[in-house]
């Protein structure tokens, strides 16, 4: 269950940062509410994961899921450039969050 926690997490990271890039700086109203929302579901829920995931795996899968994520989401819906490199060290990332996840204990 908390491999489930921890990728939701992941998810709500992704949310808010690309959240804030509709904030303008926690000026307006409904991006900054729906960015403020996904911060603390997504803290909760590492919290949740860290009840029995170790805190140096969870918080690097949590970490890179975000990552990749909103890298992902920058280039394929807010038209960010992409390149070979860009989308290898993406995969490095992600490589090093199954790395993680199969040496795991829990």
């Amino acid at each position: 269950m908390a491999w489930i926690y921890l990728t939701f997490a992941g998810a709500f990271e992704i949310a808010w940062a690309i959240g804030l890039k509709y904030t303008e700086g926690f000026t307006r109203l409904w991006p900054s509410i729906f960015t403020v929302f996904a911060m603390i579901i997504s803290f909760s829920l590492l919290s949740h994961s860290l009840r029995t995931l170790p805190i140096g795996t969870a918080y690097a899968v949590w970490t890179g899921i975000g990552a990749v994520g909103t890298a992902l989401v920058g280039m394929l819906v807010l038209g960010e450039p992409r390149d070979v490199t860009k989308i290898l060290c993406i995969l490095l990332i992600v490589a090093g969050i199954a790395g993680l996840k199969l040496t795991a204990n829990h």
